[in-house]
C-alpha cells in the first residue's frame, strides 16, 4: 500500500510544485485542491486507487450512503419518481456517481419510468467502475464529460458539492487574508496574503478565524440552473453535509470545516499525501439556495437527511429487510450518525408542487 501511495503522490507533487513555481511561488487553496483531487491521471478522483468501501482493509478511504445500504437509493427513488411526474420529464441526471451504487439502486427502483439515466463525472477511472456496475441497463445509462446546454429531468447529487474546491480565508489580528499554498523545502506550506475577500456572513468578534468560501459550488449551481431553465423543466436534489450560513460562520467555528479522509480516518492537513486522500469541506447551504434563486430556480425545501428519508418512506422500507440490514440502514437516519449532519436541498424550475421529502420538518426558513 505504501509503494502505491508513493507512486501516486510523487508525480502529482512534482506537478503541483511546477504550478506553484510558475505562479510566482503561491497559489490559492482552491487551485491546490483542484490539482490534488482532479489533475488528470494523478489527482485523488482521477487515479485508480480505491475510494469507496466499508472497511480500511479494502484499501478504501470512506463510505457513502449508497454503499452503506441499498435502501438509500430505493428511498431517494420515491422522491425522484414524484419529481419526474411533477415536471413531466423522464430523464435522471446524476453528478459524481462514485462507484455507481446509487445509479444501480435508482434504476432497479425506477425501471422503465426512466428513459435515460445520465451520469456526469470527470473521473475516467470511476466511469469504468460505473460502467461495470451498470452494464445490465445498456444504453439506458449514458455518460457525459461536461454539462450540456440544456437539461430536462431530475438532477441528483450525493456528496458532490463538498468535493468542489474552496477558497480559504483567514482573519489574523483583525485583517482578512486568503490562505494559499507555497513551496517549503521538499513539501508545501500555508501562506497568507491580505485580501478584500470576506465570508458572506459576518463572523462576530476579532479573534483569529480560518474558514471557507465556495465560489465554485455556487458557479456550478448557477450553471446548472441555466441548463434546467434552457430545457423543458426539471428539479434537482443535493444531499451533503453542511450548514446554513449562521451555523457555518458561527464565531466558535474558528478552524473552518476542511478535512481529509484516508483509510477511514480523518485529518486536517491537506498539504501532505497529496492525491492519495480525499479533501472536503462542508456545504454552505444558504449560499447554494441563494445562488439557485438568483438563477431562477424555486427552493422546494431544505431539511436533514434523516427527515427527508423518513418522509419518503424509509421506515416502511426498513420493515421489509432483515434485522442486520435494518440496523445498517438506521445509520442513514439516526441523528448521531448521518441523519442530522447530512442535509438535503431541492430546487425546481416550477414552484407549483410540494416535494414529499420536505413535507415535514422543512427548514427552509433557517437558510
Amino acid at each position: 500500500m505504501q509503494s502505491e501511495a508513493i507512486s501516486l503522490a510523487s508525480p502529482l507533487q512534482a506537478r503541483v510544485e511546477k504550478v506553484i513555481a510558475a505562479s510566482g511561488g503561491w497559489i490559492g487553496f482552491d487551485r491546490f485542491m483542484q490539482l490534488a483531487l482532479y489533475e488528470p491521471g494523478l489527482g485523488y478522483y482521477a487515479n485508480t486507487a480505491p475510494k469507496f468501501g466499508a472497511m480500511p482493509a479494502s484499501g478504501s478511504d470512506f463510505i457513502t450512503a449508497p454503499e452503506l445500504s441499498p435502501l438509500f437509493g430505493q428511498t431517494l427513488a420515491v422522491q425522484v419518481r414524484e419529481a419526474l411526474d411533477a415536471t413531466g420529464s423522464d430523464d435522471v441526471w446524476e453528478f459524481g456517481a462514485g462507484s455507481g451504487a446509487l445509479a444501480a439502486q435508482m434504476m432497479k427502483s425506477l425501471g422503465e419510468r426512466v428513459h435515460r439515466y445520465h451520469i456526469v463525472d470527470v473521473s475516467g477511472t470511476l466511469r469504468a467502475r460505473q460502467q461495470a456496475a451498470l452494464a445490465a441497463w445498456g444504453e439506458q445509462v449514458q455518460w457525459h464529460d461536461t454539462l450540456p446546454e440544456a437539461i430536462s429531468g431530475v438532477v441528483i447529487g450525493n456528496e458532490v458539492l463538498d468535493a468542489m474546491p474552496v477558497q480559504l480565508l483567514a482573519r489574523l489580528n483583525g485583517v482578512w487574508h486568503e490562505r494559499g499554498v507555497a513551496l517549503h523545502g521538499n513539501g508545501f506550506a500555508w501562506a497568507d496574503r491580505p485580501s478584500p475577500l470576506q465570508p458572506p456572513f459576518p463572523i462576530e468578534g476579532e479573534h483569529d478565524v480560518v474558514t471557507e468560501i465556495h465560489p465554485q459550488a455556487r458557479a456550478f449551481i448557477s450553471t446548472l440552473a441555466a441548463c434546467l431553465r434552457a430545457g423543458t423543466g426539471g428539479a434537482a436534489f443535493f444531499l451533503d453535509y453542511g450548514f446554513p450560513e449562521a451555523e457555518y460562520y458561527h464565531p466558535q467555528r474558528i478552524g473552518g470545516t476542511l478535512v481529509c479522509h484516508r483509510a477511514h480516518q480523518v485529518d486536517d492537513n491537506p498539504l501532505i499525501d497529496v492525491g492519495i486522500k480525499d479533501i472536503t469541506a462542508h456545504v454552505d447551504f444558504t449560499g447554494i439556495a441563494m445562488t439557485a434563486q438568483d438563477a431562477g430556480l424555486s427552493v422546494l425545501g431544505y431539511t436533514s437527511q434523516g427527515r427527508f428519508l423518513l418522509n419518503c418512506g424509509m421506515a416502511e422500507l426498513m420493515q421489509t429487510v432483515s434485522l442486520p440490514e435494518r440496523a445498517t440502514a438506521m445509520k442513514l437516519v439516526a441523528e448521531h450518525e448521518m441523519g442530522e449532519l447530512f442535509k438535503v436541498i431541492g430546487f425546481s424550475t416550477s414552484d407549483s408542487w410540494v416535494a414529499r421529502g420536505f413535507a415535514e420538518g422543512d427548514r427552509t426558513h433557517r437558510l
